[in-house]
């Protein structure tokens, strides 16, 4: 027998004598795309070997450590985020807005000399509309602000432009200013106007929601109720008072509109030249677009603050930080 035959039967032996894998172990084998073929069913003497191609079968992967156990047939499935299951919290339910008031000093009603810087947002937004389907007067009617994010079809149906739902704006400019130190210096107030004609006084030392969401459930109670009380005293934080806004303006005070058309001045230095007694009430149009002629029949003057087209809160801000320069408030 030469060295080639033998070369054959001992690789014929080692192949008869290769240990079998287990059953289990053979499911579990990982097979590349290339050894698909190797796979077919093993050749048994007296056979004949047909060489159809089988699909291995390929064990399931382990489960996550924190997958949850298989339910028996008929078992109601038990949500991840259910409130009631053991290990979690329940948040509670969302309430009412309420304001709160700080600590501020305010300027008293009476007083009537002392400079002051006020802002009148003109033209706001805020209007409430009937959500609820529910008879008119019944205890389980609902009314939400008018808003371009969500009555987009309602301001459709009523042929009306969408920009004129942005109480966002006002939202923005209160923000603004409720938290400038020239207000809680004592030296600002604040009124709303709206563009249905409704005169709001901003107590100075209330704290407006500042998620809009809130703010807007604010104003459709305080549009209904005509005022809003604090939730630790009963001193009045919002409250619709009686037109015109001249009746509620220091004797001393110039009335300030603004326009993009007027002679461009430096917001310092128009506080500046104020008297010394002299007080200032800006009209802030609280509006998307629109004219600006809501205070033309009893302004003072009309300026420019900057030569680019500014936001309402922007205007804003402009006119607090150049008041706590000018009368050194840090």
């Amino acid at each position: 027998m030469d060295s080639g035959s033998q070369e054959t039967l001992h690789a014929d032996s080692a192949d008869s004598h290769k240990p079998a894998l287990k059953e289990d172990q053979a499911e579990s084998v990982q097979l590349s795309p290339s050894k698909l073929f190797a796979a077919a069913i093993p050749f048994q003497p007296g056979q004949q070997q047909h060489h159809h191609y089988q699909r291995p079968q390929q064990s399931s992967p382990p489960s996550p450590p924190h997958a949850q156990k298989a339910q028996p047939a008929g078992a109601s499935v038990q949500p991840a985020n259910d409130l009631h299951s053991p290990g979690t919290q329940s948040c509670p339910p969302p309430e009412l807005p309420q304001l709160v008031a700080e600590q501020h000093a305010p300027i008293p009603s009476h007083d009537k000399d002392t400079q002051r810087l006020i802002v009148i947002l003109s033209n706001a937004s805020l209007e409430t509309y009937r959500a609820s389907s529910g008879r008119a007067g019944a205890k389980d009617e609902k009314y939400s602000l008018l808003n371009s994010d969500e009555h987009i079809g309602i301001m459709r149906k009523m042929n009306r432009d969408i920009s004129e739902a942005r109480p966002d704006i006002t939202h923005q400019c209160l923000l603004t200013l409720l938290d400038s130190p020239v207000n809680k210096a004592g030296r600002l107030q604040i009124f709303i106007h709206t563009a249905k004609g409704v005169l709001i006084e901003v107590n100075p030392s209330v704290r407006i929601p500042r998620t809009f969401k809130r703010f807007a459930g604010l104003m459709v109670q305080l549009l209904h109720r005509l005022s809003i009380r604090s939730t630790n005293s009963q001193e009045k934080l919002l409250k619709v008072i009686k037109n015109p806004i001249t009746d509620h303006l220091p004797p001393n005070c110039r009335k300030v509109t603004m326009s993009f058309e007027a002679p461009v001045v430096r917001t310092k230095d128009y506080i500046e030249s104020l008297g010394p007694n002299e007080s200032v009430a800006i009209f802030v149009g609280a509006m998307a677009k629109g004219h600006d002629d809501f205070a033309d029949s009893f302004k003072d003057d009309t300026i420019s603050i900057s030569n680019y087209s500014l936001s309402a809160s922007v205007a804003c801000s402009k006119f607090c930080h150049a008041a706590e320069e000018v009368w050194d408030i840090l």
